[in-house]
């Protein structure tokens, strides 16, 4: 990579990490559920207009966009609300990195070098330990049993993206915000009320905390989504995404930093210790995995990523995403 790909690729990690902030103060005013279909109708409405729809198969669209943008922000957006810490949230969702690796065996068939048992492993000892951090916690078990269920969802989306075999990748992005409006706005009518969200809607324009909390929308929608999203995507279409993606386990360091400095979050010692241990067993299933995928016979034209669910593809990437 050069030093200026280098730079935009440091950009998006800050972008991502910044953007559990954004939602920590979106959803401190608006209910979670109604602020996750907020931000992506604001980008939605712009792609029904202008965007195309990308040439995949409808099952394949609609898988990942309910995984992806539905289930995985719904239950990230529930499991914060519920009390996972903002930066915890950051680490917690690199769970989908050994996931998606596991599911990639189970569903598709994809062989499992020991090297990359051996860094699923390590990775699942490093979220034992998160748990057992939690375990102390006056909020409890269930934030972190939400966030690994987003977790979940994002290594099922990634699943999608393989299957979807896109050469359009922002076109897939940006219909993936269309598929998860609808659904997120229907269960938060039903679990939230409906008029729970509108009502916080109407008021965020006249006080601070509602000012804030509009902020924190513009920033996920426009800074983590399609500039951060767009620039991540950019990259894996002029590098290797073996290259490009390993540098999204960054996001959770800038998302404590954050927390820390923002909202005064200080993580325990033993979830420091189960966040770098969960950060190296997906870094070592990752790159095991990428020379087990460069030695099967007929990946030759085909790339795939095990810790992402990316697949390059004649110098093209379907879109895989490490950031909220």
């Amino acid at each position: 990579m050069t030093t200026r790909a280098r730079i935009l690729a440091l950009t998006v990690v800050l972008l991502w990490g910044c953007n559990f902030l954004a939602i920590r103060v979106g959803i401190d005013h608006f209910p979670p559920i109604f602020f996750a279909g907020l931000r992506f109708l604001v980008i939605a409405i712009p792609v029904v207009l202008f965007v195309p729809r990308p040439t995949v198969h409808l099952r394949w669209l609609l898988l990942y966009g309910l995984a992806f943008g539905f289930a995985q922000f719904g239950f990230l957006f529930w499991a914060m609300n519920a009390g996972l810490a903002t930066g915890l949230a950051s680490l917690v969702l690199q769970s989908a990195a050994p996931m998606t690796v596991a599911l990639g065996a189970l569903l598709l068939g994809e062989r499992l070098g020991r090297i990359q048992v051996i860094g699923l492993v390590v990775a699942v000892a490093g979220m034992l330990l998160v748990a057992g951090a939690q375990g102390g916690n006056s909020v409890g078990l269930v934030p972190l049993l939400l966030g690994l269920l987003a977790g979940l969802s994002w290594a099922i989306a990634n699943i999608a993206t393989r299957k979807a075999k896109s050469t359009e990748p922002m076109k897939l992005m940006s219909w993936m915000c269309v598929i998860a409006t609808i659904p997120l706005f229907a269960v938060s009518w039903i679990v939230e009320g409906p008029t729970a969200g509108w009502a916080a809607l109407g008021s965020s324009f006249s006080t601070g905390e509602g000012r804030i909390a509009l902020v924190g929308l513009a920033y996920t929608a426009v800074a983590g989504t399609v500039v951060g999203t767009g620039i991540y995507v950019a990259l894996l279409g002029r590098y290797p995404a073996s290259t490009v993606a390993p540098l999204s386990l960054m996001v959770p360091i800038v998302g404590f930093t954050v927390a820390w400095l923002a909202l005064g979050e200080v993580p325990t010692p033993l979830t420091i210790v189960g966040g770098l241990v969960v950060i190296a067993g997906a870094l070592v299933a990752q790159s095991a995995g990428r020379r087990t995928a460069g030695a099967i016979p007929g990946r030759a034209n085909g790339t795939l990523h095990p810790m992402t669910g990316c697949c390059k593809i004649a110098g093209r990437s379907p879109p895989c995403h490490n950031g909220a």
